[in-house]
This record gives structure tokens, sequence and C-alpha cells, in this order.
């Protein structure tokens, strides 16, 4: 359309119509299937399903109702006034048509129709939305709207195939640069060109040791699958409509798509890409927030370019490109397979779990899916978790992150250029842009979005015990006693399916386990807690009558449907076959907290274990089979584990509340974890601590995680480390792995440096399987009972800073389990590291994870650090260095410039909390520190939000250690009992504390100070003073 007939015919009758000062919003109108209930007469509203941009009047403050009268005055006095203008518009409408008609009819089809299209796409300025809710006025005009869409349909409908490249689209492309215009099967030359791509079997023989992952069908240059036919930009963002140009080789194209860019806040951009004529899925979880005020300072930029069909994200400050598809016209949005590429502004990417990988991601052609699946971990393969999500470090040391709110099945890849290529199975593309600029920043921003991690019960920081195959309560009690009489620190006994009759949910085992209430009361009465297994799936193979999670699920109708609407069966653990709870459904969770709630009348349970619930199956679909169908069988499927979607888990056109199973199927683990949460809050009071084996965003707001069914071995303990990394940027930091392994027998020299390194999971737990040795640390010797309570002792005196750690994270979305480069962006030598990690900003933990190896060499950043041990101190350059670590003992240094709070340790948690608290004061190259201490009850919830605890601050200046009380509650920690201050080269004459001479120790040699025999209360101020 020329611009001088917009700007003469449209443009003015718009200004004419906006008379009142306006805001931008944006607002969605119902779906066409709901015709039916908007008829009034003979006249049929006509109702579109989209969203759309819309001046909602702001010039008078009025309450909703009054807004709502005002506005229904406004439209009767304008009623005449908008009856001419919207005549005119149809006068000139008919008036252009003639004209292209008259001059080339097949106009129709180009300039004439972008006109009419234009019109179409903003008949949004002939009606407004009122303020209440679900109320519209609809523009009344149905034939001319059903002409333009029978127009709009037929042009669009139409299979375009895009024209064969010509030789200088192909030649110049560089293989790190080829596009995979050809995922789904066998290709050849003639099907590749078809698709209007190059073909090129052999990669360029100008570079050597071509990876076999260079694509040999790839997209030309300037291929365009759509193109923007309307830019608007608003004060909230862009709204922008592309057309379909050519026809992608999957089927069920999406003719227009709508682009939404919304400036959520100055660091958070979203863009959305949507089908505006038709409802796609989107997860209900996580719950986003909504943003309905405009951003002031952004700091960055969306740039469209209207003759290409992506977008570029930029930093405003520098102009620095982090996304771009502007670049890379491989756009496909069809019912069932939608593809967006962008370039990277670094190879320094990290993220897109859960997979068995390196912390760094391989940009060298690597393949990543997401559709979480019951597998041992291994690599090349879908597990667990759906996380796509990344991060990326600039080659300036900013940082930034990319997340797709996509439930479907996922496909990513990663190649040399460096670029990424995300596939999806379904739904829509929606994403957002944390810009950082620091890592630990874009943390945060992202758990903004998803939710901030869970404030665990401060017993759930201990060690848990756990096996697989305790036949008996006599055996569970065996173990346990042995462990808690060797003096090893332990504060959960855990038991797996054992002690269940049949292996059925919600029953106990009274033969074999019939004295578990009474155990679970003893371990109560030592300060001890109790965490049972509870599966999703429910046995559906009882007689009636006899099994009631079964007979109720049945009345309440909770179970996942199949597609006749009868409740889907498959096989799991139980005797004969297995039904799902729909944990979408709203009276599921009635059904789930009554369920718990009998449970927990058999027998006082603290915790819950929720396992199984990718959700597992072991038999594919169901036991009845699945459909023949595009869910069961869809165009493009990703090389996931056994080749189809619904391989051991449900069919995929179950039916669940909230959609089918193939929009669902991530997002069930989150469902079950959301409700177990609420049921336990509700049946104990007291905060939940959940372990979930499925994830998705959103499952660190109620859950923690495992890594699963590891293996022992040493390589399975090392992966450990770059994946308990990568969770804490998940959102899900109460995380850690099967100690010495799950499958397979562990050895002494393997489990000795495991519980090592298990110590300091965030989440410490031993567990093993059933058909393998017993490997608590007692059955495998005193050296590894030794080494055991040597490092577990270190991990409960750092229980009050690890709190503190997890409160942090709870409040503002930080990690707790940390990698070096969140600490040191500037530092590219800690952009790989993966077999050492953080707790929190100070405590640098370097385990040991070969065989037979009695020392270590970390890379310390430029700063002093401190042995643990000996309290010396070490002045780093930024430099790899060698730590001894004897079989008893893994290596830990302190990061100069803080201070850590501690507690003389014993062997629960409960006993642990009563003794005083500690200081270890690290000061950095200019002798100062700083640190805090949060401390509540340690169970109760909502104690941060009725302000039920105590906030310390601790400051360290040359010469002195402030430590003042931010926040002071009921809920209190014990007195000051000890202080530590490192890096003291000058010997020390006299201490003061609270103008107070106290006795005091320096340690010439290792250059500390000691003052024990403390006993300050925190409720005001202490200063200690030395010189």
């Amino acid at each position: 359309m020329m611009p001088w007939i917009k700007n003469l015919f449209v443009w003015r009758l718009i200004q004419g119509m906006r008379q009142e000062k306006a805001e931008y919003y944006n607002a969605s109108i119902c779906s066409k299937d709901k015709l039916e209930n908007h008829k009034k007469g003979n006249n049929q509203k006509i109702c579109l399903e989209e969203s759309f941009q819309m001046n909602k009047i702001i010039s008078n403050k009025h309450s909703d109702a009054s807004f709502y009268h005002q506005q229904k005055k406004m439209l009767k006095s304008r009623c005449c006034c908008i009856f001419t203008r919207v005549c005119l518009v149809i006068f000139v409408f008919m008036v252009l048509s003639l004209i292209c008609l008259l001059y080339n009819p097949k106009l129709i089809s180009k300039g004439c129709e972008n006109f009419m299209f234009y019109l179409y796409k903003n008949q949004h300025i002939l009606f407004q939305q009122f303020d209440e809710p679900n109320t519209y006025i609809f523009w009344p005009f149905k034939d001319i709207k059903q002409k333009l869409i029978a127009i709009n349909s037929s042009n669009f409908n139409k299979v375009r195939l895009p024209p064969s490249p010509d030789a200088n689209q192909c030649f110049s492309i560089q293989n790190n640069d080829r596009f995979d215009c050809f995922p789904d099967g066998f290709v050849n030359q003639s099907k590749c060109e078809q698709r209007g791509c190059c073909w090129q079997p052999k990669p360029k023989q100008t570079e050597s040791n071509i990876p076999l992952n260079v694509p040999y069908c790839f997209y030309p240059k300037n291929f365009r699958s759509y193109a923007y036919i309307n830019i608007t930009h608003n004060s909230f963002g862009i709204i922008a409509f592309l057309r379909r140009v050519f026809s992608s080789p999957f089927p069920g194209d999406v003719n227009i798509i709508k682009l939404t860019v919304k400036y959520e806040t100055d660091t958070r951009l979203h863009i959305k890409i949507t089908d505006p004529l038709h409802k796609r899925f989107e997860p209900p979880y996580p719950e986003v927030p909504i943003v309905d005020k405009v951003t002031t300072n952004p700091t960055y930029k969306c740039v469209i370019d209207p003759t290409k069909t992506g977008f570029k994200v930029e930093r405003k400050l520098d102009g620095s490109v982090i996304f771009d598809s502007q670049a890379i016209e491989n756009f496909i949005f069809s019912d069932q397979f939608l593809q967006i590429s962008t370039r990277l502004p670094s190879s320094y990417i990290y993220g897109l779990g859960e997979h068995r990988t390196h912390l760094l991601l391989s940009t060298d052609w690597q393949r990543f899916m997401f559709f979480n699946h019951d597998k041992i971990p291994h690599e090349n393969g879908n597990l667990y978790g759906s996380h796509p999500f990344y991060l990326v470090m600039e080659n300036t040391g900013k940082s930034h992150g990319v997340f797709l709110l996509n439930s479907n099945a996922i496909e990513v890849i990663l190649q040399p250029t460096p670029a990424l290529t995300l596939r999806a199975l379904g739904g829509i593309l929606d994403l957002y842009f944390f810009m950082g600029p620091l890592p630990s920043d874009v943390i945060k921003q992202y758990t903004e979005i998803i939710g901030k991690s869970i404030m665990p019960p401060y017993w759930g920081l201990g060690f848990h015990f756990c096996r697989f195959g305790f036949k008996t309560l006599n055996e569970t009690r065996k173990v346990w006693k042995r462990i808690v009489e060797a003096g090893i620190p332990l504060d959960t006994q855990w038991n797996d399916l054992d002690y269940m009759q049949n292996r059925n949910d919600f029953t106990l085992d009274q033969q074999n386990f019939g004295e578990l209430p009474a155990f679970v009361n003893e371990l109560h009465a030592l300060g001890m807690h109790y965490i049972p297994i509870i599966d999703p799936g429910i046995s559906g193979s009882e007689k009636l009558g006899s099994y009631p999670p079964y007979d109720i699920g049945l009345k309440m109708d909770i179970f996942v449907k199949n597609s006749s609407g009868k409740p889907l069966v498959g096989k799991v653990w139980n005797s004969g076959s297995t039904v799902w709870p729909d944990f979408t459904l709203p009276n599921t969770t009635d059904y789930w907290v009554l369920m718990l709630r009998n449970m927990h009348q058999l027998f006082p349970f603290d915790g819950a274990w929720i396992d199984m619930n990718e959700p597992s199956n072991f038999v594919s679909g169901s036991i009845y089979g699945c459909p023949n169908n595009d869910l069961e069988t869809p165009p493009y499927v990703p090389p996931i584990e056994g080749g189809k979607l619904n391989y051991k888990t449900m069919c995929m056109s179950a039916q669940h509340y909230a959609g089918n199973h193939y929009d669902i199927h991530n997002i069930y683990g989150l469902s079950e974890a959301i409700v177990t949460n609420f049921a336990l809050a509700e049946i104990t009071g007291k905060r939940p601590m959940i372990i979930s084996r499925s994830s998705f965003p959103g499952l660190g707001r109620y859950s923690g995680h495992w890594s699963g069914d590891v293996v022992s071995t040493w390589y399975d303990m090392k992966c450990t480390i770059p994946e308990l990394l990568s969770f804490s940027m998940f959102g899900i930091p109460l995380m850690g792995a099967d100690i010495c392994g799950f499958n397979g027998n562990t050895t002494s020299a393997l489990c000795n440096r495991w519980m090592q390194l298990g110590a300091f999971y965030p989440f410490s737990r031993n567990h093993n399987t059933d058909d393998a040795i017993d490997q608590d640390p007692v059955a495998l010797g005193p050296q590894v009972v030794e080494s055991s309570i040597k490092s577990l002792k270190i991990r409960y005196s750092f229980l009050p800073y690890l709190y503190t750690l997890f409160w942090i994270a709870h409040t503002e979305g930080s990690t707790v389990a940390t990698p070096m480069f969140f600490e040191f962006p500037y530092d590219k030598n800690t952009y790989s590291l993966e077999e050492q990690f953080l707790w929190g900003p100070a405590l640098l933990i370097v385990p040991v994870l070969k065989e037979n190896e009695l020392s270590v060499s970390p890379y310390l950043p430029a700063g002093v650090w401190y042995d643990f041990y000996t309290k010396k101190s070490l002045f780093s350059k930024g430099e790899t260095v060698n730590l001894s670590a004897p079989l008893d003992t893994i290596p830990i240094l302190i990061r100069g410039g803080y201070i850590l709070p501690q507690q003389e340790p014993k062997n629960t948690t409960t006993a642990s909390r009563k003794t005083k608290i500690q200081l270890l004061a690290a000061p950095n190259e200019f002798g100062k520190g700083v640190g805090q201490l949060y401390w509540d009850d340690g169970d109760s919830l909502s104690t941060i939000e009725e302000n039920k605890y105590t906030l310390i601050n601790f400051l360290l200046q040359p010469g002195n250690l402030k430590i003042e009380p931010q926040w002071w509650s009921q809920e209190s920690p014990p007195n000051l009992g000890k202080v530590t201050v490192l890096g003291l080269i000058k010997p020390i004459s006299v201490v003061i504390v609270n103008n107070v001479h106290k006795n005091f120790k320096y340690n010439i040699t290792n250059q500390y100070l000691e003052i024990d025999q403390l006993d300050e209360s925190f409720k005001s101020t202490i200063i200690i003073s030395w010189l």
C-alpha cells in the first residue's frame, strides 16, 4: 500500500478518533468458538481470538463501574460520528478495490491485499474495550470482516514452494554457517532443492577435520519464509504482523503470525510469537508475572528490519548484539514444528538442561533434546528434566540469558558459527531476554519469571540416608543404627517403595514395616526426620473397594484420560496396572491432600520424595496402545530416546484438564510438585521438604531435585558437579546426586571421595539400588567412616552460612552452589572450570575426582585465599596451585573479603542449632570483608513474610569487626561464642570486645587471631577491635 494513501484515508481517520490522551495496553478478544455467546437480535457480534493494541482512556481516574458508564455515554454521544467515519472507511475501501480491479486484477493479491489487510488488522480503531471484565463492543460489520478473512485465507492457503537458490546464494556460505534445512529424515538433492535450499553433499575442502554433523542441505542467503506487513511501535514495545511468503516443508503452516515485543523491565525483554487467529497451547506453569507499567530506562532495544523476517536484540549502551535472527531467515511456524535461529555473541554458553554434558557447552554441532524421560544419565540423550534456558558470557565479560517458555518437545542445535537453533513441536515461541550484565544478575532476573527457590527447612540441609531394597523395617533400623553409633552426622532416614503394600502408594506393609510409626516417632525424639517415596502412579488393578486411592480417584474423576475419555492405563511398579492423577485438575489437589493426610495419620512423615514423575511408564503409551494420529506421530520427532514421543510414557493423546499430554508432558512433574507442596504445608503446617526427579522451569519454587540413577563410577561422580551447577542456574539450588552412586557396586576408594564431595552438595543423600552392595560408610570400612565424619562435620559447622545462602536465594534468586565464573566474570580462565565450585561467593570446594590422587590443582582467580584447615593465606595472581588432599581430606579454601557464620557441629541439625555462633573472618587484600547471618525457627511457614526472623550484618575493617542486627525478632540465634580473623600479618597484643578486654590466641606461623569463650548477644551491636 502506498504511504500517501495510508496517510490520507486511514491515518487521519485514526487520529480523529483519538480525542483523549491515551496509553497503550494489551488485551485479548475471545475465541470464535464463543460466537453463540455474543448474539443480539439478528445481528451476530464478531469475536476475534487475538491480542491487539488498543487505547484505554485514562484522562480521569474512575472506578471500573463509573468508567464503564462513562464509556457508554461517550459511545452514545459519538454514535453518529463513528457511523459517518465507518461509512467513509467502507467507501474508501470500495473505491480502492474498484481502482485495483480496473487497473490490474492481479493487484488484488498484491498491493490492494496489503491495504485491505492493514484495515483488517487495525479494525480495533473502531471499538473500545470496557474496564468491566469480559465486556466488549465488537466491530459489527460482519460482511466486510468475513470478506477480508476470505481474501486473506485464499491467498495464504496456497502452497507456495520457495524457488531454487542460485549458485551465489550457496557457494559463499562457510561450513560453520550452514543451517540445516532438512532435519526430518533422509535427504537427497531433489528433496533439498524442493525446499529452496542449497545442496552440497561434501563440505568444502578448504577446512580440515570437518565434523560429520555439517548439514548437506542448508538454507541459502536471503531466504525468506515470512514478511512483515505491519509494524506498530508503542510505549510498551512493538506489535508486528507477518505473512507467510513460502510454504514450509511441514504441514499446518500458520499464514499470519503476530510478534509482540514488550519492554517489561529495564533488564527484561519479552518477545512472543503467536498465531493471532487461532489459540495455541501455552503452559499454565510457571505463573509468570504480568507487567502493566511502562519501563523507564531499558538497557536493550529490539530492532526490526521490515525487509527481513526476524529481529535483533541489542544492548543500548554499546550496540552489542545478543540475539540476531535476522541474519538467519530459516523461521518456521507450523502447527507441530516451530523453528528460529540466532547468532550468538560468543561460544561461552551454559544451561540447556537436563543433559549429561560439560558445564561450558560445546558449540561443535551439538544437539540437545528436551522431553522428560526416565533414563540412567548418559550423554546425547534426553533425561529427567527440560530447561530451555541458556546463559551466554559475552567476550566483554558481560552476560545475558534467554528463556523459551514452551512445554512441548524441544530440540536445540549449537553450531560453531557460533549460533543456536530452537525447534519446538507445538505451542508458541515465548522468549524472555535477561540482560544481566553479571551472570548472577541474569539468574536473579530469570527467577523473577519462573519463581524464586523454596526456603527449605533447616533439617533438610543435614545428611540423608536411603537404600532401595530394605525388605523390612529391621533392615532399615539396622543400617540406621550403625550409622548413628559410628558417630556419622545424620538427620533424615528415607525409605524407597519397600515400605508399601504391593508397592502401592499410600499403603503400609503391615507385615514387614508394621512398626514404622514407632520408628518415625523414635527418630523425632532424637531430633531426626523421615521421608518416604511417593510415586504418582496409582494401582489400577486392585479389586473395587480394596484400595481407597483408586476407588476415591475414580469417584472424584481425577485420573488422566485416554482419547476415549476413560482413565489411561499403563504399568509402573504396581503388580497389575497403573493410572495417573491429573495434577492440572483443580479437584486433584483435594484428592492428593486426602491421600497424604491419611498416610500421615499412619506414620507422621516429614517430607516427600516424588519419583517416576516424568511420567515414567514401563510400557509405551498404554497397555491398550495409542491412537494413530498426529499427536502420537507428529511430522517431526527429534532423536529422543526410543524414537517416538510416547516411548515409556503416556500416550500423547492422553487428556489432562490443561490440555493433551502432547503439550503437558514436560510439566507433569512440576504440576505434581506444586500440589504436593500445597498438601504438605496444609497437613503439617510446616515448610515442605520435597525432592523431585522430573523438573521444569519453576520447580525450584516448590521442590528440590536429585540427578537420578547415576552409576557408581569415578566418571559419574565427576559429572555430578556440572549438573549441580547447571541446576543452580535453573533456579533449583536444593540439588544433589546419590552419593557413592545408585546403580552398580561402589568401592571403598570411590565412596570415600564421593562422601567428601557429597558433604557439599546442597542436598546431601547417600542412596543406592536393591541389587548392589551396602554402601553406607560403615559397610565400606573405617577409612570411609573417618572421612565421612570429617567432611560432614565441616558441612554441619557451616550450616548457618548455607542456610543464609538459601535465604538469599529464596528472596533474591541467587545461587547456592556457584560456578567460578559467576564470581569472576572478567577472568576467562574461570569459564570452563567444572571440577571446583563455590558455596555462595566465599567457600571454595575442590574435590578429588580421580582414583589414587592425593592432591588437587585448582585454578585460583587473583586475590587472597585461605586454607580452611591451616588458616594460612595464599595470594594468587590468577593461577593454578597445588593443594594436598590426603585420603580423609577434601581441600577447602576461604575467599578473602567474606565473613562466614559457623556453629560447633553436632550429629544432628537439631543439636547443632543449639551451639553458639562462631565467625570466620577472611579479609581481602585491603583488610576488609562482609557477611550476613539469617536465622529463624528452621521450619515454620511464612517466617520471612511475617518478619519472624533475625538478620545480622558483619563488617570487617582493618583492626576491627562490627556485628550489627539489621532485623531482630524472638526467633534469634544463640549468642556469639567465637571469632577467628585470618590474614593478620602483625602480631596482636590486645583485643577489646565492646570496651572490655578479652583473652585471645594469635598464631604467629599462619597469622590468624582466635577470640573464644565469648558470650555476646546479637541483639545489640558488637564491636571487636584488636591492636
